[in-house]
């Protein structure tokens, strides 16, 4: 068996592919190409997202994780309004939770 629906254990077939907005380091932005799967057992879809991604989140994960650990603030260099300090803010508020 491949991949396994995390949801009820069934196997995924892929779907289809859907572009994605990736805002990185330096202020660069890209499209990637996501896959999605579907489960034949109960038809829900998921994506499969790389590790540099995170759910829901348009930055690269090296970038929020920097935020949340307190490596990248306002003040860095480079940083000074990208992501913005409310974004920055909302990542560390929601690892708090």
């Amino acid at each position: 068996m491949g991949v396994v629906c995390s949801k009820c254990g069934g196997e995924l077939k892929l779907y289809d592919y859907v572009k994605r907005i990736l805002r990185t380091k330096g202020r660069e932005t890209s499209q990637i190409t996501i896959r999605r799967m579907r489960c034949h057992c109960c038809n829900t879809i998921h994506r499969e997202l790389p590790d540099f991604v995170l759910p829901y989140k348009q930055y690269e994960a090296e970038v929020i994780h920097g935020v949340i650990e307190g490596i990248i603030t306002p003040e860095t260099a480079g940083y000074e309004d990208y992501p913005c300090e409310g974004t920055m803010q909302r990542w560390k508020k929601s690892m708090d939770q």
